[in-house]
């Protein structure tokens, strides 16, 4: 990781013991009920004591804890600036009394968007809200640019979704719209993803119910299973719309950007902090609506300037969240007092 992140020192961590995952998934429940009388979560605190053992030894720093809401009073702040970097609504489970205690000496609390800044801060109690900084992620451009630097279609309009196959990331909706469209001949559809982060994940019930749908609209689409980034960025490079239909109101859903940098059109559902994200180069259509989601790929699909019009303001969002910009964003919210 150092060669990505030559500013910052990652820590990769591993619990004191391995637990096997079902009693490690077990024993994240179990936190939750003790914490509020503990003032601590004992499960959740073991692997980040471990990772700042050290902490002693070096030099004053700004400790980030990337969705660990119990790293920051672990952290010696006399010495160090500890920092919650949100990048989903870990207080969920928390009530402001046992956030107060977990984050009492936090620096900041970072979040990705307005959306989730808003939910944090209704867990904190009101002397920390005023920590509450909102820094909106980012993308790599140089990653997920075009290598061809063609954005021009041929043939039918190549539709995709890229995302864990679950129902809160709606690509059943997506399925769904595609046999609604007018130009629905005039379409290809790929869907990228598995359950979880393996592409040897099992079958779920909702994937082979999406499956199903497929089938039966007789339409040409292509399910491939999960994939890493540099082959996703691989595959956005032959995209001409990328869908991002969730139905859960996403943090920040960085997906987004991704294909905002790849040179695709972008249809995205208008919840969370997706219209953050898309900052108004997107097409916004209301979650769990599949009638408007296939007027929205429809427009494009029968007005190629207009997809082109929406593709050269996807390229200009995407560079003004390159990481170049996002990470001297992040500096100014971590640097001041």
């Amino acid at each position: 990781m150092q060669e990505r992140y030559p500013s910052a020192d990652p820590i990769e961590y591993q619990p004191a013991k391995r637990l096997p995952r079902p009693i490690a998934r077990l024993s994240r429940y179990l936190d939750a009920p003790v914490g509020p009388a503990l003032g601590r979560r004992p499960m959740a605190a073991r692997g980040w004591a471990a990772a700042l053992s050290a902490q002693g030894s070096w030099a004053p720093s700004i400790i980030i804890g990337h969705n660990a809401p119990q790293l920051p009073r672990l952290v010696d702040a006399d010495r160090h600036r500890p920092v919650l970097y949100a990048h989903n609504h870990v207080l969920r489970t928390y009530g402001p009394r046992e956030a107060g205690r977990a984050l009492d000496r936090v620096h900041r609390v970072v979040a990705v968007s307005d959306a989730l800044a808003s939910q944090l801060a209704d867990r904190l109690p009101p002397r920390l809200r005023g920590r509450v900084v909102v820094v909106r992620n980012g993308v790599d451009c140089g990653f997920f640019a075009r290598p061809s630097g063609s954005f021009g279609r041929e043939g039918p309009m190549r539709i995709a979704f890229v995302g864990r196959m679950i129902p809160d990331k709606g690509a059943d909706v997506l399925v769904s719209a595609v046999s609604r469209m007018r130009a629905a001949k005039e379409v290809t559809l790929t869907l990228v993803g598995s359950s979880g982060f393996s592409a040897n994940d099992p079958l779920t019930p909702f994937e082979r119910s999406v499956r199903q749908s497929i089938e039966s609209a007789r339409s040409r689409a292509l399910i491939r299973p999960f994939a890493p980034r540099p082959e996703i960025a691989a595959f956005l490079a032959t995209v001409d719309v990328l869908v991002v239909p969730s139905r859960w109101a996403e943090p920040f859903a960085l997906t987004v950007l991704e294909g905002m940098a790849a040179g695709c059109a972008v249809v995205a559902s208008d919840i969370g902090g997706i219209p953050e994200a898309a900052g108004g180069a997107a097409l916004l259509v209301p979650p769990r609506d599949p009638d408007a989601l296939a007027v929205a790929l429809d427009s494009l699909a029968e007005d190629e300037p207009r997809r082109l019009r929406l593709v050269r303001a996807s390229l200009e969002r995407a560079r003004a969240r390159d990481w170049h910009v996002v990470g001297r964003e992040l500096v100014l919210a971590l640097e001041g007092s």
